[in-house]
């Protein structure tokens, strides 16, 4: 899952941390509990990592820009809604899967979309270095 770009990867160390606390909570029985907090990093990661990428993108010139904001942009709508609904009505079994579906889609993106991002930044700058500021 690595991409090669310190910023992205960094920001995807502290994601996997989470996701696999919440794992761990669910295999000693806490899973519920853990779950509401969960999903709200969850939010504040995809504002904050998102962001991250677009201006990476935007001061590199990505050519796959608006395909990757439209992603972004569906996804922190669906995970945001999750977290409405984990908040209204409590962490349930049915949320976990629903969370874990969200998780799943999120690696996917990162085994693709943000591995050809960190292509297009290395392959920008000869000396390896992934755009202005980073």
């Amino acid at each position: 899952m690595v991409t090669g770009n310190e910023l992205i990867d960094s920001e995807h160390r502290t994601l996997f941390d989470a996701i696999n606390n919440l794992m761990d909570a669910c295999e000693s029985g806490a899973g519920r509990e853990n779950l509401e907090k969960t999903v709200d990093f969850m939010v504040d990661y995809v504002a904050k990592h998102f962001s991250d990428e677009q201006d990476l993108q935007k001061q590199n010139q990505y050519p796959n820009y608006k395909m990757h904001f439209a992603f972004h942009t569906n996804y922190k709508r669906d995970i945001g809604k999750l977290a409405s609904e984990i908040r209204e009505n409590g962490p349930t079994i049915q949320k976990l899967s629903d969370l874990n579906r969200q998780v799943g889609i999120l690696i996917s993106h990162i085994r693709t979309e943000d591995k050809r991002l960190a292509e297009f930044l290395r392959d920008q700058n000869d000396e390896g270095e992934f755009g202005p500021g980073i």
